[in-house]
């Protein structure tokens, strides 16, 4: 599976559509996979502050950060996660975060 940007860049996903290439993320990435696999229009500063927390949290700990933390950090609660993330924190703020797919992620 790809996601092909406007630019013409191609970004190879897996078949979630997860990064194969996580390095390769950055914000454009982020905004074109959001529209195209998770059907959000627009990221509002709200959605990049949780995409910008577990993408930080990841390159600092090599792994997602707990739901737990990522709402005392974000100071979101988990329906508004859900509400910005509608597939969920695990799936889909994650995957907009160019993580790959965390464990137990259904």
């Amino acid at each position: 599976m790809t996601l092909v940007l406007s630019d013409g860049k191609v970004i190879g996903l897996n078949e979630d559509g997860f990064m194969n290439r996580p390095g390769e993320w950055d914000r454009i990435v982020a905004a074109a996979l959001a529209k195209d696999q998770e059907g959000i229009e627009s990221l509002s500063q709200e959605h990049w502050a949780v995409i910008e927390f577990i993408r930080a949290y990841y390159l600092d700990h090599g792994q997602a950060p707990m739901v737990r933390n990522l709402c005392q950090s974000t100071r979101s609660t988990l329906r508004k996660i859900y509400e910005l993330f509608p597939s969920g924190p695990a799936k889909g703020a994650c995957k907009l975060a160019g993580l790959p797919k965390p464990d137990g992620c259904v």
